[in-house]
């Protein structure tokens, strides 16, 4: 039998295949996230009030660029156009600001900490900001930053220009910090007290730094003073710099995870990234966003359409946030941020209740049951460790 297909039925076919074509690209639905809707913010006139979170959905740590001064509540504003470092981030949101933040800075040239004279241009074409990735390249100092994160840990890939004077900045930021750098092991400690309060006396968000390179030149800062030489400090505010020559096009990467428990859990938490390499951890976070966003099937041939529900969506998988972490024996544990104990289970944060009842809690119910049930436990051992549920928590009451 003899089919005949008129102009308009190739048309007809024409047409549905370009749309299944365009449905079939909602199988990477990370793709479409914009993790900068929203930056376009500043206190007087709010637009979103987000900063780009680099992360994994639900993760205990962030990552982000940033463009405001330290405490600033705005880290990160699209119309700027200098980065004075990359810093782990806790914020939820500005009004609530950060806690137990530090920052890392790839620098060339003067040696230098303050985070004015640090800071370099960029501009967004230079620039990729994607859940799982960022990428820029910082035009003062002629070095492009990479970092991938897991759920407590990051790897930077820094790739340097020619030169002798190739450092690295870290700054633990003031109110309450302490580094120590550890050159025969290419390392670099700390920990960081800052926060905006609803944390017990103990608290300290512990860090641990290591590089593939080694050091032929280290200092500790301490209220903005260089001391070369002096490898460990204690203060207000505190912070390193470390140093190496490096050849055109260089590649150092920088190992880094924190705990809110200890050094030794910091070092545990460390071993997320694995033997794995830089692309391959790339990858892995991608697999894992598609992974979780793809449990909500969207059909939708507009562009603009699909961007703004998986930018959303995004957003959406962030919080509340990770607040345990797995201990030597495997064991879920947590640092309580209502008591200052570390203590078994589960425990998250940063979710102003009065907001998330309506829209999120339920929604996560729906698509992500399980968990939301480790979710429900952190809220339990909120009540047994404070005696309340949380109103709006970040890290405690």
């Amino acid at each position: 039998m003899k089919t005949h297909f008129s102009f308009k039925h190739l048309l007809f076919i024409g047409g549905a295949v370009l749309y299944s074509m365009q449905i079939s690209a909602v199988k990477n639905p990370v793709d479409y996230v914009s993790t900068l809707v929203g930056t376009q913010s500043k206190f007087e006139l709010s637009t979103g009030n987000t900063y780009p979170a680099t992360a994994l959905p639900w993760g205990m740590n962030f990552w982000t660029p940033q463009t405001g001064k330290m405490g600033d509540g705005w880290a990160y504003t699209y119309d700027a156009d200098k980065i004075r470092g990359f810093k782990q981030t806790h914020q939820p949101s500005p009004w609530m600001n950060d806690y137990g933040q530090f920052s890392i800075m790839p620098i060339t040239g003067g040696l230098v900490f303050d985070q004015d004279q640090r800071a370099s241009w960029f501009s967004h074409k230079a620039e990729i900001a994607k859940p799982y990735y960022y990428k820029v390249y910082l035009a003062d100092h002629d070095v492009t930053t990479e970092l991938v994160p897991t759920e407590r840990a990051v790897m930077f890939r820094f790739t340097y220009p020619e030169t002798k004077n190739a450092y690295v900045v870290i700054d633990a930021f003031d109110k309450g910090s302490y580094v120590k750098v550890i050159p025969e092991e290419n390392k670099i400690i700390g920990y960081s007290t800052k926060n905006s309060g609803g944390v017990p006396e103990n608290f300290k968000n512990y860090f641990v730094i290591q590089f593939d390179k080694p050091f032929t030149f280290t200092s500790g800062v301490k209220e903005n003073n260089i001391l070369p030489n002096e490898t460990e400090v204690q203060g207000n505010h505190t912070g390193a710099i470390i140093g190496f020559a490096t050849q055109k096009g260089e590649i150092v990467h920088a190992r880094v995870a924190s705990s809110f428990i200890s050094y030794e859990q910091a070092e545990l938490n460390l071993k997320e990234l694995g033997k794995d390499s830089f692309d391959q951890l790339v990858t892995k976070g991608k697999d894992i966003w598609n992974r979780e966003m793809s449990k909500v099937d969207v059909e939708d041939d507009n562009i603009d359409n699909l961007r703004t529900f998986y930018s959303c969506l995004y957003r959406s998988m962030l919080f509340p946030r990770s607040f345990y972490e797995i201990d030597a024996k495997g064991q879920v544990v947590h640092y309580s941020p209502y008591n200052g104990k570390v203590l078994p289970g589960y425990m998250f944060t940063d979710t102003g209740f009065w907001d998330t009842f309506r829209c999120l809690f339920p929604f996560l119910n729906l698509m992500y049951p399980s968990m939301n049930q480790k979710m429900q436990e952190g809220l339990v051992n909120a009540y047994l460790e404070s005696g309340f549920l949380p109103e709006w928590a970040s890290p405690g009451h």
